[in-house]
């Protein structure tokens, strides 16, 4: 049984609205006037060019490299630290990923490592399909100098923005940046859908051919007529419903996860050994997890681990952060170009309670037993 969670849905009140208007009218199948609606208010709130509500954020990325001509053989760049629904796409179509390191100043992918692998790869006569930089517990990763690379090698740059609804790099949102990018509308997410995500693109015949994909490829005609093969991957209308009424507290879910963030900051940054994910200038995280970091070397031995058993001993969710794909053996023997990054922060990184509806006295709960573990350690060391 759990108090906490790491990260609960929390509804807005405004749903109901829009779902049972699906039901009265009976549109209850795949596509619809919610499904519509809900791609045009994500394309309004974001700035975003064209977007195609689909039954899962990996869908989108499955439809992303389809869309950018991955096959069987191919090779994909892929952010290292990150959710395995990042990598598993690329294996779907039989190609390899290709691991790159993170960068300590937002934990995503390190341009310069970036850089060295496109060389290196092209330098062995293999030219990677694309590119997959990961906004990581919604934080932006570093834009400016990652599209630079891309476009100095002509190789297109997808953005897993599965976790970064709401955040913005530069003014401008997360999931907009490169040729296609991806939402997540999971139950842990920001917003959700129960079960959902999004393929987004400034280039408009790139959603139109995944919306025909998603629709299992049925060709415009009165029977039905497939050429090729196609996915059930469309939203459908009642959960599309859900979307519209969770999107209209987008800006206050950000907020109060932002607020999460610095209390907890506020609490347990003075303690030495602790710190958290780094927010650089030009960066808006919003702050989807609050992830701080343990120096086992200036805690005295005190663990992610320890702090964690420590919080579920209490009933309270908390989790380690996501292993390295480097380090899975799903990808055992895939090629990687490392920096020590990534394996750094999964060693000492502990994800945080930063649901939106966590009150201040839950984070005050979380916040004691982190300072009394820390505590404990500080007096059996003098001891």
């Amino acid at each position: 049984m759990v108090d906490i969670y790491l990260s609960p849905p929390h509804q807005t009140g405004h749903e109901m609205g829009f779902m049972q208007e699906a039901i009265t009218t009976n549109w209850l199948a795949p596509g619809g006037p919610n499904v519509d609606a809900f791609e045009q208010e994500l394309a309004r709130v974001t700035g975003a060019g064209s977007v195609a509500a689909l039954s899962s954020g990996t869908a989108a990325l499955h439809l992303a490299l389809i869309l950018l001509g991955v096959e069987s053989g191919d090779e994909v760049l892929c952010q290292s630290l990150t959710y395995v629904a990042t990598a598993n796409p690329i294996r779907y179509l039989g190609a390899t990923p290709v691991f790159i390191d993170s960068e300590p100043t937002t934990w995503n992918m390190c341009p310069d490592a970036l850089e060295s692998a496109l060389c290196d790869r092209l330098a062995r006569g293999k030219r990677p399909k694309a590119v997959i930089v990961v906004d990581l517990f919604g934080m932006p990763a570093r834009f400016s100098e990652l599209l630079a690379v891309c476009n100095r090698y002509d190789i297109p740059l997808i953005e897993d923005a599965a976790e970064a609804l709401g955040s913005l790099y530069d003014g401008k949102a997360c999931g907009t940046f490169g040729a296609l990018g991806v939402w997540s509308f999971n139950g842990n997410k920001i917003i959700t859908t129960t079960g959902g995500g999004a393929l987004v693109s400034y280039i408009p015949k790139h959603i139109e051919r995944a919306r025909f994909l998603a629709g299992q490829a049925r060709e415009p005609v009165s029977h039905y007529e497939h050429r090729e093969a196609g996915f059930t991957y469309r939203l459908s209308n009642v959960l599309a419903g859900f979307g519209r009424g969770q999107l209209l507290a987008l800006d206050e879910r950000v907020v109060q996860r932002r607020t999460n963030f610095g209390h907890y900051q506020q609490l347990l940054g003075h303690l030495p050994g602790i710190d958290f994910q780094p927010e650089p200038t030009g960066s808006y995280s919003n702050r989807w997890l609050t992830v701080m970091t343990i120096d086992p070397a200036k805690t005295d031995g005190l663990t992610p681990e320890d702090l964690r058993l420590a919080l579920a001993n209490e009933r309270i969710e908390a989790r380690p952060v996501w292993k390295p794909m480097h380090r899975q053996p799903l990808f055992a023997g895939c090629p990687a170009y490392l920096t020590g990054v990534a394996d750094r922060i999964f060693a000492t990184g502990l994800c945080l309670p930063s649901g939106s509806a966590l009150t201040p006295a839950n984070r005050e709960r979380v916040a004691t037993i982190v300072r009394q573990c820390w505590s404990k350690r500080q007096k059996a060391d003098a001891v």
